[in-house]
């Protein structure tokens, strides 16, 4: 039962598209040498006007072209290609890339930070943005329980709750299936 905070940002799990497998929907997109901030696995990254992705912090917003799976970038202490769960913040490297799920339809679980009752389902909600683990490369973000409305300019839109051993409807700290909302730059149609 999830009655712990153990927030580990957005875990892809499917997709609402005619597929059924996000297999084939992720996409590698280049990381500015010396960006200076870290992005973990799990965390919403957007696409800027150089045509790289930095992390996506918003909360009550997004502006996403979808989820960080992790990077590759050749070491600049070590010259050898490293891949990693994370991007360390204000690493040189001039060919870093981005693993990132970018289907506007992934489905993801996330932990909330507090209960999330059975009538949130389909409602929408905002994101606590938290630091990640350095250690275990993770995102530590969460679905913040207590934004949980109708609000159409929310990210999130709850479709789902993950109820097994490990976490139950109403739990101290809900898992649920959510999917981006709104402000998916890949069905936005205004540009980058």
């Amino acid at each position: 039962m999830a009655t712990t905070a153990a927030p580990y940002g957005a875990r892809p799990v499917g997709t609402l598209s005619a597929s059924g497998s996000f297999t084939g929907k992720t996409t590698q997109i280049k990381v500015a040498s010396g960006y200076a901030t870290s992005i973990f696995h799990g965390d919403f990254v957007k696409m800027v006007s150089a045509g790289t992705v930095e992390k996506d912090a918003g909360t009550t917003s997004l502006t996403c072209i979808g989820i960080f799976l992790g990077c590759k970038y050749t070491d600049p202490n070590t010259n050898q290609m490293t891949f990693n769960q994370y991007w360390p913040a204000s690493t040189v490297a001039s060919d870093a890339v981005a693993y990132v799920l970018t289907d506007p339809n992934a489905t993801f679980m996330m932990q909330g930070d507090a209960t999330i009752a059975q009538t949130a389902l389909g409602a929408n909600f905002a994101v606590v943005q938290t630091a990640g683990s350095t250690s275990i490369g993770k995102s530590k973000n969460a679905c913040d329980a207590s934004t949980v409305a109708t609000t159409n300019t929310l990210p999130l839109r709850i479709v789902d709750f993950v109820d097994g051993p490990t976490s139950s409807i109403g739990d101290a700290f809900t898992d649920a299936i959510y999917k981006v909302n709104v402000g998916h730059q890949l069905v936005n149609t205004t540009g980058v």
